[in-house]
């Protein structure tokens, strides 16, 4: 298992973010896109801690904590991403804005495609080895086929098929789910989760990373004023990023190689598992909290 992992890490990572974005994309509609200029002060509010905030918070722990390479790569990767597909369905559970946690990821997703790798280049090109140049035009071009088609297809099954579209969105959820199972079997089974060479200092600043990103993106709509309902929307979408993305520009950075070590790709990796892990650890105390907020 362990050698037929990394012989295929890459496209476990595709596999696993095509299958979710479909399941997403199946939820969508043109009309959700257009309920951005319905919310105007929310949205904006909710793009500029996704885009600027976050990877400014990941600068803060990547630069002035001088983290090492492994980690500084892992945290920015979770800053570049966008919002997660689950992020919708948490903001849901949590009575928060629907119509907005939805527009949100939609336009980040989009976005995404431009401004990933940009703040990748700028936030750790320094971190890579001699010589090494950020591929941002690959990584433009698989968020476009990983990412972007498998939304568009999505839609348009919701478009053709709304009768089954629910069921069809709920199993490439699963399957989604399934995948990232067998990242892990497979990442464990070939020592690439090592917690002992990641460090247990080290998970206290994804931990640290996680909790800012929560704190910052509840604080802040507060101080604006914004309804308690846009707020939970805002929280949750900013705290819980799409990972799955994430998992997949790791393997694009650093491919695992039958036979050899690799330090920073290794922990790269552990950091953006451990960063999922624990946003879903986090979110599972926001939602009842936010729901005492909403009701």
């Amino acid at each position: 298992m362990s050698d037929f992992y990394l012989a295929h890490e890459y496209w476990f990572a595709a596999a696993q973010l095509v299958l979710a974005m479909l399941g997403m994309g199946a939820t969508l509609t043109l009309a959700d896109f257009r309920r951005v200029f319905a919310d105007p002060q929310g949205f904006g509010v909710g793009m500029v801690l996704q885009l600027l905030v976050a990877p400014a918070l990941a600068w803060v722990f990547i630069d002035l904590f001088g983290v090492g390479p492994g980690l500084a790569v892992g945290l920015a990767v979770c800053a570049a991403v966008p919002g997660g597909t689950v992020s919708n369905v948490f903001t849901y559970f949590a009575q928060g804005h629907i119509a907005l946690s939805i527009a949100l990821t939609a336009v980040a997703t989009v976005a995404c495609l431009i401004t990933t790798p940009l703040i990748l280049d700028l936030l750790v090109s320094h971190h890579m080895p001699a010589g090494f140049d950020m591929p941002s035009g690959r990584i433009a071009v698989e968020i476009g086929a990983t990412l972007l088609l498998p939304l568009i297809l999505g839609m348009l099954y919701l478009r053709a098929l709304p009768a089954s579209a629910a069921t069809f969105s709920k199993w490439c959820i699963r399957g989604s789910l399934f995948v990232i199972g067998l990242i892990v079997i497979g990442a464990l089974t070939a020592g690439r989760l090592d917690l002992e060479s990641f460090g247990l200092v080290n998970v206290g600043y994804v931990f640290g990373f996680v909790l800012a990103l929560a704190a910052v993106s509840y604080g802040v709509p507060r101080l604006m004023g914004l309804s308690s309902s846009d707020v939970t929307a805002i929280n949750v979408e900013v705290t819980v990023r799409n990972t799955n993305l994430g998992l997949l520009i790791k393997a694009s950075l650093f491919p695992a190689v039958v036979g050899t070590s690799d330090p920073v790709g290794d922990n790269t990796l552990f950091a953006i598992l451990l960063y999922g892990a624990l946003m879903l650890l986090l979110s599972a105390a926001l939602i009842p909290w936010h729901r005492r907020r909403n009701a």
